[in-house]
């Protein structure tokens, strides 16, 4: 497949596709890598954005027969898988740390704790939108940055999650509301 071909397909086509040629996937990923990259930095720091990333497209590659384009396009669909990758990640790094706490171990120098609170230490930098940010459940978290992150209207993020597009609307609306309150006190 030429990149022209690529690029001209739309999602339904390129699904179909990649369905009977698997080597034809690399145009679902040449499409979208850089927007699920994006939304995943968004949300962690830059290498586990990009492993996030990576993962991403390994499931959807693994689950392409499980894809329907009658329920939504390819993009909302990897947008879903991202932000669930997002979520396990984020229970599995809380997990550690709860055990590091109890353990009362010291992280080592150049340890992924390190980062992390170097990643935290330059997210204090707008500690507003931090604390707002903290303030949502996690279902409003993820609306919102799908939005705002990700660039996906209401009925693609319905899609992704496997919401309703007005929970969509009221999340977001929930959500816009606590930011505010936050920003304006």
């Amino acid at each position: 497949m030429t990149a022209d071909v690529g690029e001209q397909a739309s999602d339904a086509e390129l699904a179909a596709r990649f369905r009977r040629d698997p080597e034809l996937f690399t145009a679902v990923h040449d499409r979208y890598f850089r927007d699920i990259y994006l939304y995943a930095a968004g949300r962690l720091d830059a290498q586990t954005a990009e492993d996030i990333a990576a993962e991403t497209f390994c499931v959807a590659f693994r689950d392409r027969e499980r894809f329907d384009p009658g329920r939504g396009a390819l993009r909302p669909w990897l947008f879903g898988i991202a932000t669930n990758l997002v979520a396990r990640h984020r229970r599995k790094e809380a997990r550690h740390y709860k055990a590091v706490a109890r353990a009362g171990a010291e992280p080592t120098a150049d340890s992924h704790e390190n980062r992390v609170v170097a990643a935290v230490a330059a997210a204090h930098m707008k500690p507003q939108l931090v604390r707002a940010l903290a303030r949502l459940s996690p279902g409003e978290r993820d609306v919102v940055l799908l939005v705002a992150l990700g660039h996906l209207s209401y009925d693609e993020v319905a899609d992704a999650l496997g919401i309703s597009a007005g929970t969509v609307g009221s999340r977001l609306s929930r959500a816009r509301k606590k930011l505010k309150e936050a920003f304006h006190g």
